[in-house]
């Protein structure tokens, strides 16, 4: 059986590693990961490459004899960064994206799998379909340089389907997380912040904000699973996917509920003076389900459990090593 190549970009980052791992373990995979500034980690049947991704020299021939290239690269903060520097989602972006598609176009790859957002979508109480994404209304002025940044690399890939033999797979995706986020108060989105606190706090827990804003939570080994099943079922050149659980969460009854199955008895107070975007987002998946036969498998409850878990080890570890 002759292998499939797949390259993953961003290995060393949190969905990028867990990519690395789930095919890694797959025997019709060969699997090749690319990292920059993190140190590359222990862990068999793959291959190793370092590149800078906004180096055209980096770039130009990573793609030659691959098959598949999954996009998991990028600058990547939380909202303290999204409010005080907001430029630092838009220039790296923007500039390894256009190398990356240009030379996968060159190489003639197979299939191109990209990690766009929902930043571009509209608050809503209820569920978004892809479709209603409305290019002439305002992103939310948060999101506005991030959002459009996806919006531009995301018609990237639709130009070069248009001119070339290669899939373009655009997954936008809901918060993930799981196994190797970020978890430290800098930099961590709010489900990984909020773990932290609790299982680090003794008495009580901050909320930024008033806590009322809603998030789509899944967990990322539904994401991995949905990019397994559309590398082997996407039919046309190019899709849009959303991948999400389906159903928004308010924070404050996130942090309630992590408290609850963390079996910690902590006060919760509220700090209005920090950063809160009043948003509200949920996806529609079902052209996930009716074009893939995607569905996400793990509920919240079920997802905390496995984090609160997988935290504790990677914690108990951390202090038997100093």
């Amino acid at each position: 059986m002759n292998k499939k190549k797949i390259i993953i970009l961003g290995a060393t980052g949190f969905i990028g590693r867990n990519i690395v791992e789930y095919f890694a373990g797959k025997k019709q995979f060969e699997v090749f990961a690319v990292f920059n500034k993190k140190n590359k980690f222990l862990f068999n049947g793959i291959k190793w490459i370092k590149a800078d991704l906004r180096n055209e020299r980096n770039v130009k021939n990573l793609f030659k004899d691959i098959d598949i290239v999954i996009q998991a690269a990028a600058t990547t903060s939380g909202a303290k960064d999204i409010k005080n520097k907001p430029y630092i989602h838009v220039t790296d972006n923007a500039v390894m994206n256009s190398l990356i598609l240009r030379s996968v176009f060159a190489s003639n790859v197979k299939h191109f799998i990209f990690f766009s957002c929902t930043v571009m979508y509209q608050s809503s109480i209820k569920p978004v379909k892809e479709s209603e994404f409305n290019e002439s209304k305002e992103i939310y002025y948060n999101y506005f340089g991030v959002g459009w940044t996806k919006v531009y690399i995301e018609k990237m890939c639709k130009f070069y389907s248009n001119i070339s033999n290669t899939k373009f797979t655009v997954i936008r995706h809901s918060n993930i997380y799981g196994d190797h986020d970020k978890y430290d108060l800098e930099k961590s989105h709010v489900f990984g912040a909020t773990i932290t606190k609790v299982m680090t706090s003794k008495s009580k827990i901050t909320i930024w904000g008033k806590g009322n804003e809603g998030r789509d939570l899944l967990h990322v080994s539904d994401l991995i699973n949905f990019v397994h099943m559309v590398i082997n079922r996407q039919k046309n050149n190019y899709e849009i996917f959303n991948v999400g659980l389906g159903k928004a969460i308010k924070i404050k009854k996130l942090v309630s509920l992590i408290i609850k199955i963390s079996k910690k008895n902590l006060f919760i107070e509220h700090d209005l003076s920090k950063p809160s975007f009043k948003t509200s987002l949920s996806l529609n998946c079902n052209k996930a389900k009716k074009l893939i036969g995607w569905e996400p498998k793990i509920l919240l409850n079920e997802g905390i459990l496995k984090t609160l878990k997988w935290w504790k080890l990677q914690y108990k570890s951390k202090n038997l090593s100093k």
